[in-house]
């Protein structure tokens, strides 16, 4: 047995904890790059409390998904301030674009020669600058991973900087910061973190410390993110999503994820869509398809009593099986009004091309078992479906 776990140097859980940013900031640096949202708003106390505490700032905004012209602009805003620190208050895209801030800021060279796919992947060669992670959303895990997800629109693609210089040297989860996020938003967020947390369980390249974190966060997700979507306000339930995220993006960064992200990387690239909800609506399709081909193909896996513990920990019943955690998983996606594929303007003249960039994608890889041509577009055709 072999593995290796990395995390940010420090992770730091709990409500009201964002107050402490300020202090933690000014013990890492004099002008930080404080990286949000469309809008800000939220993060304008803390700019004046970064002020009180001695650290100037400057703000860089993320409106939507990030690409590589959008980290690249980022970057230039904050090496023109002369930043030291960055501080990321968002979602996903948010903290994946101060995670390549942070790393442009101490290494040079374009961009482009750190990305995978469409570039050499090189490596950085400096440590990051510092960065403080602060999720907004309880979904992605980005504030432990070692990664930025980054869209290639001139290659309809979403790739990856990635480095294990990159994970942000403080995550501060604060789940009170996840109480105001939108139902559909807390739908599309949690069913992500759901599916890491299952793929990375049931995936080739799982270990006893992923384990871990997976089953306590599928027990949490199970019980708790119906809760969050049906009232915002539930405290307990936004708890319990804040660290089935954390513990999601810990896996994550740890093992290998599966056929549903394997799928999200070109589709994300293709479709004006969220990452959360092409996560959300491949779900249940990946999990059928996966426990179909291991019942047929590999009926002694221990990958079908990992799903049986999948299904056991979600539905908090010892007797489920692998197919009824398929079924409540259905059934989760229907309630929380997760979207088809085609209402992103997926089509099915696209199928084989998505197909031909999926099974390149290191996610693919990760899959617990290797899914023929015709599954992988039977995936897709369900994903279309105006039905669960």
């Amino acid at each position: 047995m072999k593995f290796e776990f990395a995390t940010a140097t420090r992770i730091l859980f709990g409500s009201g904890m964002v107050r402490d940013v300020p202090s933690l900031s000014a013990e890492l640096g004099k002008r930080a790059c404080m990286v949000t949202g469309r809008t800000g708003e939220r993060a304008q106390s803390l700019l004046e409390q970064l002020k009180a505490h001695g650290v100037e700032s400057l703000t860089c905004h993320v409106d939507g998904e990030p690409t590589t012209e959008s980290a690249k602009t980022a970057v230039e805003v904050a090496r023109r301030g002369q930043c030291d620190l960055v501080i990321s208050m968002g979602g996903g895209s948010v903290l994946d674009t101060g995670k390549v801030i942070a790393a442009m800021l101490t290494n040079t060279g374009k961009l482009e020669n750190y990305l995978e796919v469409v570039g050499p992947g090189e490596a950085l060669t400096q440590v990051a600058a510092p960065h403080i992670a602060i999720p907004t959303t309880a979904g992605t895990g980005a504030e432990v991973t070692r990664n930025a997800v980054l869209g290639v629109p001139e290659h309809q693609v979403k790739v990856s900087m990635r480095s294990p210089w990159m994970l942000p040297y403080i995550a501060l989860v604060d789940p009170d910061l996840t109480h105001s996020v939108p139902a559909s938003i807390t739908a599309t967020t949690g069913l992500d973190a759901l599916t890491q947390l299952i793929e990375v369980y049931v995936s080739n390249k799982a270990n006893p410390l992923t384990d871990g974190l997976c089953r306590e966060g599928l027990k949490r997700t199970g019980r708790s993110l119906r809760r969050a979507y049906q009232d915002g306000a539930d405290s307990f339930a936004r708890e319990d999503m804040a660290v089935a995220s954390l513990f999601g993006g810990l896996g994550l960064a740890n093992a290998k994820l599966g056929a549903v992200h394997g799928f999200a990387g070109p589709l994300g690239g293709m479709l004006s869509a969220p990452h959360g909800a092409v996560c959300a609506r491949l779900l249940p399709f990946v999990m059928e398809t996966n426990v179909r081909a291991l019942q047929s193909r590999k009926p002694n896996s221990e990958i079908l009593s990992r799903y049986d513990e999948v299904a056991q920990l979600l539905t908090g019943r010892t007797t489920t099986q692998a197919n009824d955690g398929v079924k409540w998983v259905q059934g989760l996606c229907a309630t929380l009004n997760v979207p088809s594929l085609t209402e992103f303007g997926l089509s099915e003249r696209e199928f084989p091309r998505v197909v031909t960039k999926a099974q390149k994608s290191s996610s693919m890889k990760g899959n617990p078992i290797e899914l023929a041509e015709s599954e992988l577009i039977g995936i897709l055709k369900t994903a279309c479906s105006q039905t669960q």
